[in-house]
């Protein structure tokens, strides 16, 4: 049994998982797991698409890379998609999100994104693409939906979190107990 939990964080890039991470990795102890260093220092790569200017990662592989990690809990796991983990490995899942449109085109932007990638983030951000894949990839009492567009948010929702990560571990030692 996990001592610490797994946490999905997860969202369209330019949400702010990276910082969500770094900070709750600061408050509660978790370990900041990016999917996107993974990827890069293991060779998870399938190919690379010009359309979009970035590289299809090759799933099992990754998967097959941060398992033994995983198994052993205490991951904030960064990650644009969420439904390629196993259900086993995952406590919560967090889907950050950037309703103003406006605010998110421009810190895509701000990162040099290609139009045509840059557009297909948009439209996933605007349609909820990513709240809907992990709905439909987890138990939806599990899926938390946190807005991430101004500073103060992403205080609150670490905050909320790590509140979350302290009762998770309260409810796991009292039934060790048991």
């Amino acid at each position: 049994m996990r001592t610490a939990p797994n946490i999905i964080i997860t969202g369209t890039p330019g949400v702010g998982k990276t910082v969500h991470c770094e900070q709750l990795a600061q408050d509660t102890g978790l370990r900041h797991l990016s999917i996107n260093k993974v990827a890069k220092d293991r060779d998870c790569f399938e190919s690379y698409d010009d359309e979009l200017g970035s590289w299809v990662i090759d799933e099992d592989k990754l998967l097959d890379a941060i398992e033994d990690q995983v198994l052993q809990g205490g991951y904030l796991i960064d990650w644009h998609a969420c439904d390629l983990f196993p259900k086993s490995w995952i406590d919560l899942v967090v889907v950050l999100r950037c309703p103003a449109t406006d605010v998110f085109h421009d810190r895509l932007a701000g990162r040099g994104y290609h139009e045509t990638k840059l557009q297909e983030n948009v439209d996933a951000e605007i349609f909820g693409v990513l709240l809907e894949e992990a709905k439909e990839a987890f138990d939806e009492e599990i899926v938390v939906e946190l807005n991430s567009e101004k500073d103060d948010e992403v205080e609150s929702n670490c905050e909320r979190i790590a509140t979350w990560v302290e009762s998770w571990k309260k409810n796991q030692a009292e039934n060790a107990d048991d």
